[in-house]
């Protein structure tokens, strides 16, 4: 059995299989065919297989009932390799034609029929060049804004796990300073109200001048010199002394700032040491 050649060319042209098929149906029509031969071929095999046991069986009876000096294994496998040779070449002529004559008519789309994809529905696909370069253009700002976006989600979900570790550790330290929170410090928390104005006023003081202290003494008397009156009027001009030469030996620093290097206790008892001396003298 062979295939007819096509008329013409037309023919040959309005069964020519469609490449939408595939992309429509959901599989390549060829592979379904293939899968039909091969299908056709393993049961020519079986069959040659269930053939091949017959005949070793009913020539083992022969043997047995007729002719005991016969051989049959040659004969018996020279009439499988006939008889496969011969189905196979069947089998091949009609599936040939079946393929064929599937291609042409059953998986075929005639060029005059329109074809509409279903994902393709609605769709104009008469786009003019510069329309399709502006769409393409139009599709890769989209994908770059996806990809930005992704990136930026990403970044949040660090950014996310960063804070949530960062807050662990807050808490962990939260709970190192919870003893804060005893009922002994809340007390402390609530003081009265006349120390927290008392703090205040402290605070609001000016700060202390050490040259501004000046030893009260009782007035001078006509006619003596200050350190000549009394202990005191001593001490008096001998801390006046004490800060003039501060002034000559430091000229960039404060009155205050030299009185209070001098005027410290050691200073002011060795002072009132020699002043009672000078006044012992001068009595």
């Amino acid at each position: 059995m062979s295939v007819p050649p096509p008329s013409s060319s037309s023919a040959v042209t309005t069964t020519t299989p469609s490449v939408l098929l595939p992309e429509v149906l959901g599989f390549v029509p060829q592979f379904l065919l293939d899968d039909v031969v091969d299908t056709a071929n393993d049961a020519v095999r079986q069959a040659v297989d269930a053939m091949e046991v017959f005949l070793r069986r009913w020539a083992m009876e022969r043997e047995d009932k007729v002719d005991a000096d016969w051989d049959s294994t040659q004969e018996v496998e020279q009439g499988l390799v006939a008889f496969q040779t011969l189905l196979n070449s069947h089998v091949d002529i009609a599936f040939d034609y079946f393929e064929l004559w599937s291609l042409r008519n059953i998986f075929a789309v005639p060029p005059d029929l329109p074809v509409i994809v279903p994902h393709q529905a609605g769709l104009n696909l008469e786009h003019t060049p510069d329309e399709e370069s502006a769409l393409v253009h139009e599709i890769r700002e989209l994908r770059r804004k996806i990809q930005a976006q992704r990136k930026l989600e990403r970044l949040f979900a660090l950014a996310v796990r960063k804070s949530a570790v960062q807050r662990a550790q807050a808490e962990r330290r939260l709970e190192k300073l919870a003893f804060l929170r005893a009922p002994q410090m809340q007390a402390l928390a609530q003081l009265p109200d006349e120390f927290l104005a008392m703090h205040d006023a402290v605070a609001s003081l000016p700060p202390h001048d050490p040259s501004a202290e000046v030893l009260k003494m009782p007035p001078t008397e006509p006619g003596k010199r200050p350190w000549e009156t009394s202990q005191t009027g001593y001490l008096n001009w001998a801390i006046q002394q004490l800060l003039e030469r501060t002034k000559k030996d430091q000229p960039g620093s404060s009155t205050s700032a030299g009185a209070f290097r001098i005027a410290t206790p050691g200073a002011v008892a060795a002072a009132e040491e020699a002043a009672g001396d000078d006044m012992e003298d001068v009595q």
